[in-house]
């Protein structure tokens, strides 16, 4: 093996199936070794109610995960252990959990072990939408609009920390009676390997504060408890459970305990910084940047920019917001995103794999075995056989519309009512070119950020793109550049997330004295650069125009 520094880092990344980390020479920027590792319980479908919008993962899921990766990766690179200086987490965000007074998460507790409510409330859960649009309409009429910086006012999400707050201690009084505050995920973690428990204690990081949160310097932190006891009685007393102070991406909140070192095979010597929000990480590992959006793009999308300081009064509507020092320390950090992309193709796989599932399956006249290979085998080729047929049709031969809001709509302009549409079906509208139109309809809701941006004086000149989508399918990539009319720039990892946790563990090393400075010294460049077909932009702005009036109709949907 080619000789390492003395400066190693690891970058761990929770997704929404999985967690990943990644060992890294700062020095050099060269990664050392990858662990990937998916939730077990999660796996099984455990503790959820797709059909009721509830996604819950077991606390356990997270710990059992950590140890075996961070493990993996140091017994991978012989004589690591001492050279590692940092490491940093990142989690899907917002994934709240209800804690006790010392810190335990319920689902931590025996009482409480198989009860939903007491594990972490995972991103796409959507079970609180009703108590987020009386956050929204609430807001409104208080004297301080707590909103204001979520897409400009009443733009607060149900995937957001208080709407999961408010809905688990509305539904479930035995929780409440026991629980004592909320956290983050990824505070949780942080602060739980540095001996960190109470959550008056908590070193909660400034990117979950401020965009779900709602932590401003504005109005000197949270909002007040009258606020939210005004609200609702039943969250009383919570922000009064959390520290005043708030963490950048790239401070240190402590060092391993000698347990947590012990079971990580790491030194107490090794340094933990504040959490982050795995899109933001994203954002750090892509290269993002003043005038650059980072699209994020994988089941649902994330888009990610930055702007100086001198912007901060400047509000952006329809987003899910904007807060100072957060992504780069130094910057204004905006966010947006879409609730569906890959989760799109996803569905469209299954509804196609279903006689195959539910006929097939069970027919007597083919043995088991062979069953079970011909369904595997049509599951496998199915999405790039699709994007096979779908590419040799041309654009202008499309007469189906879609809508990107299966999964409701999270940017512009929150609605997670919404329901997804397919339109302009004839008799000779084909599986081929049915998947063409999702594939564009996922392009529409990217441009519709974007333009979301613009308009709203946020300057873009480069388009960046991560995530396992933007790696492993380049149909979808150049439908989307011939949608936005730009040039999409592939950067060449699928690990965007932990590589830029990576970075920020760097900074909290000190190897690094500033995120900017990491980046350009640990980044991995591009691997592939998409230019728009003229042709096919100039066919997509006018179908982008019917995609804009069918949100006309939207009432129908709900």
């Amino acid at each position: 093996m080619e000789k390492i520094s003395n400066n190693l880092v690891i970058g761990i990344d929770y997704g929404t199936d999985s967690a990943r980390a990644m060992l890294m020479d700062a020095e050099t920027g060269k990664e050392l070794a990858l662990s990937v590792k998916e939730y077990p319980r999660w796996k099984k479908g455990l503790y959820c109610d797709p059909v009721n919008f509830q996604f819950r993962q077991h606390p356990l899921d997270y710990i059992e995960v950590l140890e075996y990766i961070v493990n993996d990766v140091v017994r991978t690179v012989p004589d690591s252990k001492n050279k590692i200086k940092a490491l940093a987490i990142d989690v899907t965000c917002s994934t709240p959990i209800v804690v006790d007074k010392e810190g335990t998460p319920l689902a931590l507790r025996s009482d409480f072990a198989e009860n939903p409510n007491g594990m972490f409330i995972l991103w796409k859960d959507h079970t609180g939408v009703r108590d987020c649009d009386q956050i929204n309409e609430f807001s409104k009429k208080w004297h301080t609009d707590y909103t204001r910086y979520c897409g400009g006012g009443g733009n607060y999400s149900a995937e957001h920390f208080w709407a999961k707050a408010l809905h688990i201690f509305r539904v479930d009084p035995e929780v409440k009676e026991v629980g004592y505050s909320f956290v983050d995920a990824c505070d949780w973690l942080s602060n739980v390997i540095v001996g960190i428990n109470k959550p008056e204690e908590l070193k909660r990081n400034i990117c979950t504060a401020g965009f779900k949160v709602l932590w401003n310097k504005e109005w000197g932190g949270y909002p007040p408890n009258d606020f939210f006891k005004s609200l609702d009685p039943a969250l009383d007393g919570i922000v009064d459970t959390f520290s005043k102070k708030v963490y950048t991406c790239v401070e240190p909140i402590g060092n391993l305990t000698e347990e947590w070192a012990k079971r990580l095979g790491l030194t107490t010597q090794v340094k933990v910084a504040a959490g982050n929000i795995d899109a933001h990480a994203g954002g750090i590992g892509a290269g993002v940047k003043n005038k650059a959006i980072v699209q994020i793009i994988g089941t649902s999308t994330c888009d990610i920019i930055v702007g100086p300081k001198s912007n901060e009064n400047t509000l952006i509507s329809g987003i899910s917001g904007q807060a100072d020092d957060s992504v780069i320390p130094g910057m204004v950090g905006y966010e947006a995103g879409q609730s569906v992309y890959g989760d799109y193709y996803a569905w469209f796989k299954k509804v196609l794999m279903w006689p195959l599932r539910e006929i097939f399956a069970k027919t007597e006249y083919i043995d088991g075995a062979t069953k079970e290979k011909v369904i595997q085998e049509v599951y496998d080729k199915m999405i790039p056989e699709l994007a096979r047929q779908a590419k040799v049709i041309p654009a202008t031969d499309s007469h189906i519309v879609a809508t990107d809001w299966i999964n409701g709509r999270r940017t512009p302009n929150v609605d997670y009512d919404l329901k997804g549409t397919i339109t302009g079906l004839t008799l000779s509208s084909s599986a081929p070119l049915l998947y063409k139109s999702i594939v564009e309809a996922t392009a529409y809701g990217s441009r519709a950020i974007v333009e979301q941006f613009i308009n709203n004086g946020i300057e873009i000149e480069e388009i960046i793109a991560v995530g396992g989508i933007s790696q492993k399918s380049p149909y979808v990539m150049q439908v989307l550049s011939d949608v936005l009319g730009m040039p999409i720039k592939v950067i060449a990892t699928r690990e965007a997330c932990a590589l830029g946790v990576a970075m920020c563990a760097a900074v909290t090393a000190g190897v690094y004295s500033k995120l900017e400075e990491a980046q350009e010294k640990m980044g991995m460049g591009i691997s592939t650069i998409y230019y728009p077909n003229e042709e096919n932009h100039s066919h997509y702005n006018i179908e982008y125009k019917k995609y804009q009036q069918l949100e006309k109709i939207k009432d129908l949907t709900k």
